[in-house]
């Protein structure tokens, strides 16, 4: 069977009438309205008679909006030629404030892959509100789509403080500097405490005895970690507590130099140094722990480190 098609060079031209003429001159000026029925409801878009009745509606013109509340919606994951955008988006049902009907119009998420699955945000109950058009012409499309109202922001956050390590810490970071690691040994418990504190928090006893541990040590737990760190290679990274030989209370820091899946408790490991002319009196000298290559330690032996 032949296609037939029927054309109106330069565009059909009609009268919308004093109704509808309003309603688009409005959204020409970038406002949305609704028109009253007798019965004191609020139509929108508005239209010269009350559907539930047949009644002509009052000419009574309510601002409504421009936020409103998405009441049902059909997602696009692969947007066609016709469709107002290029992206993927959804049809839907948005009752401006002030409204006792909706409207069906283009909802723009953002940005997304063609064919990619609705955003879990996308539901009833969202708040939207319309983008206009640069230039208006009294048109239905003088709304480029809805977009949700903005509900969260992301504040660069920045916190600078000085920090008085005293003089327990002092000469930890001093030690650092130089590239050794310092702690105290407790007079009374026998336990080297790294970074050394000027005091045994198990015995509340002052502590001056410096005992120069070793850079190597052994995993004793940790965290695998989604989120991004400055000071971490990658993502995801691992955070751990590492025992260093020598100490007998374990250091927080990075593991890194093989996978995170791959990083387990009892794995041995060395710091991984800056390069010398990077150092200070910082315990970021040193960069993260790496595999040392050694055997693992049997659980037995730092079980009571967890």
């Amino acid at each position: 069977m032949p296609n037939h098609i029927l054309e109106f060079p330069g565009g059909y031209t009609r009268s919308v009438g004093p109704v509808i003429g309003r309603f688009l001159s409005e959204l020409r000026d970038g406002r949305l309205v609704g028109v009253k029925t007798q019965a004191g409801k609020v139509l929108f878009p508005p239209v010269e008679y009350d559907p539930a009745n047949g009644h002509e509606v009052t000419g009574e013109f309510v601002e409504v909006g421009p936020v409103g509340t998405v009441e049902t919606f059909s997602w696009v994951p692969e947007p066609l030629p016709a469709h107002p955008l290029d992206r993927p988006f959804a049809w839907a049902l948005i009752r401006p404030d002030g409204a006792d009907t909706a409207i069906l119009h283009a909802l723009d998420l953002g940005e997304f892959e063609r064919g990619a699955k609705p955003p879990k945000r996308l539901k009833a109950g969202l708040r939207v509100r319309p983008e206009y058009r640069a230039e208006r012409k009294g048109d239905i499309t003088d709304i480029v789509a809805f977009r949700p109202e903005v509900s969260m922001i992301t504040s660069p956050t920045r916190l600078e403080y000085d920090l008085q390590p005293g003089k327990a810490l002092d000469r930890f970071f001093e030690a650092v500097a130089e590239g050794k690691i310092l702690g105290h040994r407790c007079g009374v418990c026998d336990k080297v405490i790294v970074p050394m504190a000027g005091f045994c928090a198990k015995d509340g006893v002052p502590t001056t005895e410096e005992v120069e541990v070793a850079d190597t040590g052994t995993v004793t737990t940790f965290a695998v970690n989604n989120l991004p760190d400055p000071r971490a290679p990658e993502v995801p990274f691992v955070s751990a507590y590492v025992l260093l030989d020598g100490a007998d209370i374990t250091l927080l820091t990075l593991v890194a130099g093989i996978p995170a899946d791959q990083v387990r408790m009892g794995m041995r490991v060395k710091a991984a140094w800056k390069p010398r002319e990077e150092w200070g009196p910082t315990l970021s000298n040193i960069r993260w722990f790496e595999p040392s290559g050694e055997p693992d330690v049997p659980f037995e032996t730092i079980e009571e480190y967890l």
